[in-house]
């Protein structure tokens, strides 16, 4: 139950009229009252707020007649028409009448007495306040009011307890929301929760991310703006500025000069202003004072379309002005009820006597009256709050129409209390004028807006609508085309405190607020995803981007095909070289005895041209996709064959050494040697060596085909796993030794017998040698492209023709060429030469 009743449980208010009026004498006007089976009463602001220090504990009167409100007044006629409209018809409410109570609410005072006023028993003027509620039976059975969600959150407050349903038709704070402080409040106004909605929209309609917020102090300014803020935030909005105006500011005070000061120094564009007509009035004139120009002003729907605030002067001066507005409607009739008024009581205003009454709640000093054409002006602003006014008295004799089971063609003549009224409006669904009235379970109304734009033809002022918003689905719709811009060539403003940045760049915070940001380019191999502009994200392991990005693309596969024209050279040049390979394996068997053959080394030579043939072969394994085959034999096998071949390269170089130069001075180790079958045994030794550091390489570092991305960003590259690995390296490191010591032989061979001297050739070919390898390295270190493998096969095929050449070419010329040079007799010759030249003179 409601805090209210457990305060107030057991206890019984007496309220007299004349504690609030000094006990003046009072005769009750006919405009603010109508006797009727059921009572509704109304709440409307017939004055402007008093603003007066109060310092006695009695109800402000509404008596200045300076104050006059024709807004109220428009709102007042549209209840009382209302009533007559639905008294004067049989559809919805047979042989029932319904009355009215009319008070003036110009104070929080006079507010608060019109709601106790209401709650008293019919005839009296006494509130009882019992355990149980349920059979009380106030003088009315609905409010319809007040205008502003301050007097609203009191009057349904107070109602509580009683569950008197409050019908309001201008308060619109989300406060008034909340059921379980205010059970019995509904409202033919949307809710500000709509409100703040359909601004957001508006914002991110036209990219406004940096604004400034305005509000009025009270339920309305400040849960307005804590709302908005709070959803702005969410929606990527940032707030430069919050300011609230307290109920007391005046036009440039010293609270104003610095808000404006603060409005100025935020640099923003646009400044959202959710405030009531009355604070919306002070702002407005400082903002005229301050000279702050320029700017996009959106206007909440307080005042969006009031001529309170267009009639400051120099207001139009202040640039483009936005607003959300209910949709107008009008009420059939309501101007002509109005003049009919006015015609009936045309003539002078009637003296008042002092002290007497002109209404029921309102002590005049001096009554008013109308002619038809003194009447106020009924503006869009009062049409659209008097058309809620009006649904909010259909809204009620609908539930009382379903409550007395007047749908037969009768009402029932019954007790009826309140609350029971309270849980019929909740469920009524009826159509009025074209408009479908019905509640959530809040109490709210479901009604689109529109989105207007102030036009100013010199000093005439007008608003546009210039677009509409719709619940289900949520849409916004703006013709941009019809607003005048402020701004030169009638360009859209922005407001950002930093423009976006270019493509491929991602914002970095500067500040608490992330509207404000450095732009920095993506890295290489990053992008820049358009859904969080503030980190740029990795590219996938098959896709590239190069700095400053903002999509990935695919990676190139880099591989040594077999269809590429260097692809074709190479093969063609290895397979050349197996052809001559065998070639000379053939030559060799059919001149098997001959001196060449045997000098050469005999059976030996084809030891060395199958080794590298064998190395030939591991060539293959460089062209196409590599495979697991492919990468574990083509460097391991070229290793073996060619360390082989350098292995026979040596150890024949030294027998040669050893024959015509050893044989005589150390005769023991000749002996040996020949015995032994030394050469035999080095070439085996050495072989196997090499035969098990491949084993070892292929085991503990298996090469594995894999796809290489660190060493170019944009490409693949299909290699094996060989050329990091320490077994490539203790491979290339034998086979250099190797190349040394052949090398090293060979050299010390220079001198022998010409036709037993192949140190000239065989030097060079392993000075070729020394050089395709350092060339290989040296590019390797600075180029690790796709074109690197063929700098290897290019190493491979160097080698392996510079060993065949400098060996084996020489001897098929003298076998092919030169037959005369190939007999013993030569051979014995040279032998001869050789040995004079070498004994001593």
């Amino acid at each position: 139950m409601s805090p209210w009743v457990a305060h107030l449980a057991g206890l019984q208010l007496s309220i007299a009229c004349c504690w609030a009026f000094s006990c003046h004498k009072t005769w009750f006007s006919p405009d603010f009252s109508l006797p009727g089976d059921f009572l509704l009463a109304g709440l409307f602001p017939l004055h402007t707020d008093c603003l007066q220090v109060r310092r006695r504990p009695q109800v402000t009167l509404c008596d200045r007649p300076d104050s006059f409100n024709g807004h109220g007044y428009h709102l007042f006629q549209a209840m009382r028409f209302g009533i007559e409209e639905i008294n004067n018809s049989t559809a919805l409410l047979p042989n029932v009448t319904l009355g009215y109570e009319l008070y003036d609410v110009c104070s929080e005072s006079a507010n608060f007495y019109a709601t106790l006023n209401m709650l008293c028993l019919p005839g009296t003027y006494h509130i009882e306040i019992q355990e149980n509620l349920s059979h009380y039976s106030p003088k009315v059975m609905a409010i319809i009011g007040p205008d502003n969600t301050n007097y609203a959150v009191t009057t349904a407050a107070m109602l509580s307890p009683f569950l008197v349903p409050l019908i309001s038709y201008e308060a619109s704070s989300m406060v008034l929301s909340s059921k379980w402080q205010y059970p019995s409040f509904l409202r033919t106004i949307p809710s500000d929760k709509y409100q703040v909605e359909i601004m957001v929209l508006l914002l991110q309609k036209f990219g406004w991310v940096w604004i400034s917020l305005v509000g009025s102090y009270g339920d309305y300014g400040q849960g307005g703006v804590q709302a908005l803020e709070d959803l702005a935030t969410k929606r990527g909005i940032c707030i430069a500025f919050k300011g609230i105006m307290s109920s007391s500011a005046q036009e440039g005070d010293k609270e104003m000069r610095s808000m404006m000061r603060h409005l100025a120094l935020a640099r923003t564009t646009v400044v959202v202003v959710f405030s009531g007509r009355q604070l919306a009035r002070v702002f407005f004139k400082s903002v005229v004072l301050a000279k702050l120009t320029g700017k996009v002003w959106i206007a909440s729907e307080a005042w969006a379309i009031s001529t309170h605030i267009t009639n400051v002067p120099g207001i139009q001066g202040i640039g483009t002005v936005l607003g959300v507005a209910i949709q107008q409607r009008l009420i059939p009739g309501l101007k002509e009820f109005e003049a009919a008024y006015a015609r009936a009581d045309k003539g002078a205003p009637r003296s008042c006597s002092k002290g007497s009454w002109c209404s029921t709640n309102q002590l005049c000093r001096e009554c008013q009256t109308f002619t038809e054409y003194t009447m106020p002006e009924l503006g869009a602003f009062s049409l659209s709050s008097a058309y809620n006014v009006y649904r909010a008295v259909y809204a009620a004799a609908h539930g009382l129409h379903q409550l007395l089971g007047c749908a037969s063609g009768t009402c029932s003549r019954r007790q009826v209390y309140p609350w029971q009224l309270l849980e019929q409006i909740y469920k009524v669904n009826f159509l009025l004028h074209e408009d479908t009235v019905t509640f959530d379970d809040n109490g709210d109304l479901l009604s689109g807006y529109n989105i207007i734009a102030w036009d100013w033809i010199g000093p005439n002022w007008t608003f546009r609508v210039i677009g509409s918003f719709t619940w289900s689905p949520v849409r916004l719709d703006i013709n941009k085309t019809n607003i005048q811009w402020h701004g030169k060539n009638n360009q859209v403003p922005t407001s950002v405190c930093t423009r976006d940045c270019v493509e491929g760049h991602h914002r970095l915070v500067m500040g608490f607020h992330h509207c404000c940001f450095e732009c920095v380019p993506c890295e290489a191999g990053t992008f820049l995803n358009k859904s969080d502009l503030y980190r740029c994200q990795l590219c996938g392991k098959e896709e590239w981007a190069p700095e400053g990005s903002q999509t990935c693309f695919p990676r190139t596969v880099v591989v040594l095909t077999w269809q590429e024209p260097i692809s074709w050279v190479l093969l063609a040049a290895n397979t050349l070289l197996l052809l001559l390979l065998v070639g000379t394996a053939g030559l060799f068997a059919w001149h098997l005895d001959t001196p060449v053959v045997r000098s050469a080394g005999g059976r030996l030579c084809f030891l060395m041209l199958g080794s590298l043939a064998g190395g030939s072969c591991s060539v293959y394994g460089f062209f196409g996709e590599p495979t697991l085959p492919a990468c574990l034999l083509r460097q391991a096998l070229f290793s073996l064959g060619f360390a082989i071949f350098l292995s026979c390269l040596t150890v024949r170089s030294f027998q040669l050494i050893i024959i015509f130069k050893f044989s005589t001075k150390v005769p023991r180790f000749y002996r040996a040697w020949v015995q032994r079958h030394g050469a035999g045994l080095f070439v085996m030794i050495s072989s196997m060596a090499q035969l098990l550091i491949c084993l070892i390489w292929l085991v503990v570092w298996t090469p594995l085909p894999t796809r290489e991305y660190q060493r170019f960003p944009q490409l693949v590259v299909l290699e094996c796993t060989e050329s990091n690995s320490l077994g490539f390296l203790l491979a290339f490191t034998y086979n250099g030794l190797l190349s040394v010591s052949a090398f090293a032989c060979s050299y010390l061979g220079k001198d022998l017998p010409e036709n037993y001297n192949e140190a000239k050739c065989v030097t060079f070919s392993q000075l070729l040698n020394f050089v395709s390898w350092i060339t290989f390295f040296t590019v390797a270190s600075v180029y690790q492209g796709k074109y690197l493998l063929v700098v290897n096969v290019l190493a491979f095929l160097t080698c392996l023709s510079s060993g065949f050449s400098g060996y084996f070419l020489p001897k098929c010329y003298v076998i092919l060429f030169r037959p005369d040079l190939n007999n013993t007799e030569h051979f014995q010759a040279s032998i001869q030469d050789y040995t004079r030249r070498c004994s001593p003179s």
